[in-house]
């Protein structure tokens, strides 16, 4: 099957003996750039039936904690239209490789293309130079990337993701966990301890100030994270809570030394009802 860089004249054999720098987003741009994630679609930005932007579907609120050991990255599962919860399982949180993770907040379509490129990315680069990004260049990768869909954002399509691993080049484990929040130009910006992005995240952010302190176990991290989401869908209709009926629960990852884990549903239900049992014994707290 054919596809834009097998036509006539644009195929992949004339640019091998092209020197280039080891990015993919590069070597797409220069090649194919209709390929990227925005720009396509920021030219139907704010045109659709009666001169509206057609409904596009929203991811909302991410949140990250440090622990002694690593990382914890979680998000709810709450896609919105407009007034309309669109999905009520969307998948808002990823491993961008073997440590480190990325979520997604903002415009869903063009931040999950944006993701897969950005795995894309850090694979194609360690296969160029041999070995893997550092933390901070992942980082300073994902900047890059969000920078390029700077025209669509501007006419409302943004994509503000959250970027967290852990640092396999600081010795100390209990300093290995990061985290990097960006705004829609691009900018980078390490986090202390913990953050959030996201329609929830104001109340997201509040609950993990009170919550999270020093020395905390990745167990531990991974109850404040889900109950700093469960009070940010209290405020924010944007944000789904856990649903015990249809059994869907947030999306939690941990980043270690071992590499990316998912947190099974199962373990996420005990910390969910667990949770609920606390707030119906006070629940004017």
């Amino acid at each position: 099957m054919s596809g834009p860089l097998d036509r006539p004249g644009h195929g992949l054999l004339r640019f091998t003996a092209v020197p280039r720098s080891s990015s993919f987003v590069d070597f797409l741009s220069s090649t194919a750039a209709e390929l990227l994630p925005g720009p396509q679609l920021s030219e139907y930005a704010g045109t659709g039936a009666g001169g509206t932007r057609p409904p596009i579907t929203h991811g909302t609120t991410i949140v990250a904690a440090t622990f002694a050991g690593g990382v914890v990255m979680a998000g709810d599962r709450r896609g919105t239209m407009g007034n309309l919860i669109s999905q009520r399982d969307i998948e808002k949180v990823y491993p961008a490789d073997d440590y480190s993770l990325v979520g997604i907040a903002g415009t869903a379509g063009i931040a999950i293309e944006l993701v897969r490129l950005f795995q894309v990315e850090l694979e194609h680069y360690e296969k160029i130079e041999g070995t893997p990004l550092t933390l901070d260049g992942k980082a300073n990768r994902l900047a890059t990337m969000i920078r390029g869909n700077l025209a669509a954002a501007m006419q409302g399509l943004a994509v503000v993701p959250l970027f967290a691993g852990y640092d396999t080049d600081i010795a100390e484990p209990a300093a290995a966990g990061k985290i990097y929040s960006y705004d829609a130009t691009g900018g980078r910006y390490p986090e202390q301890h913990y953050h959030s992005v996201g329609s929830g995240s104001v109340f997201a952010k509040s609950a993990l100030k009170k919550l999270w302190r020093p020395g905390l176990t990745e167990a531990e991290v991974v109850e404040v994270v889900v109950e700093s989401l469960y009070d940010a869908a209290d405020d924010d209709s944007a944000t789904g809570g856990p649903d015990l009926t249809r059994r869907i629960f947030p999306m939690v990852f941990a980043s270690t030394a071992d590499g990316i884990r998912r947190i099974p549903d199962t373990g996420l239900e005990a910390v969910v009802r667990a949770l609920l049992d606390r707030r119906a014994a006070a629940p004017g707290s």
